[in-house]
C-alpha cells in the first residue's frame, strides 16, 4: 500500500463529501468515552437496529473539540440539515432515533455549533 499524500487525502475527503445518505457519528475519544459515548453509541445502535433502520450507518468517530458537550452526537439525515447533538445520554439518543430520523424533527435543545468551538 502506498503511503497517502496531502493530495489524497484531499481527494478522498471531497470524495466523500459527494456521497449522499444519512448516518450517524458518535465521538469515541477519550473524553467522549470517559462521559458516556459508549452507553450512546450502543443505545444508537440498538434502536437503528429494532427499527430495521438498514440505510443508516452509526460509526464511531474521534474528538472534533467540544470536550465540553461530551457525549456527542453528529447526524446526517437525507434532506435536513448536519447537526451535532451535545451532552447526549441514553434518553436523548432514544430522542434522536425517534424524532429526528423518523419523525424529521430537530432537537434544538441539545443542538451545538461546532464551528464556533475551533
Amino acid at each position: 500500500m502506498k503511503k497517502l499524500s496531502v493530495d489524497d487525502l484531499s481527494a478522498m475527503r471531497k470524495e466523500l463529501k459527494k456521497k449522499k445518505g444519512s448516518w450517524i457519528r458518535v465521538g469515541c475519544s477519550t473524553c467522549g468515552i470517559a462521559a458516556g459515548a459508549k452507553e450512546v453509541f450502543d443505545t444508537l445502535k440498538e434502536e437503528i437496529q429494532k427499527r430495521d433502520l438498514k440505510s443508516l450507518e452509526v460509526k464511531q468517530c474521534g474528538c472534533i473539540g467540544m470536550c465540553y458537550a461530551e457525549p456527542l452526537v453528529e447526524v446526517m439525515i437525507e434532506g435536513m440539515p448536519k447537526v451535532f447533538y451535545g451532552k447526549v445520554d441514553k434518553d436523548v439518543a432514544l430522542k434522536i432515533v425517534e424524532k429526528h430520523v423518523c419523525g424529521k424533527m430537530l432537537l434544538n435543545d441539545r443542538i451545538y455549533d461546532a464551528k464556533r468551538s475551533r
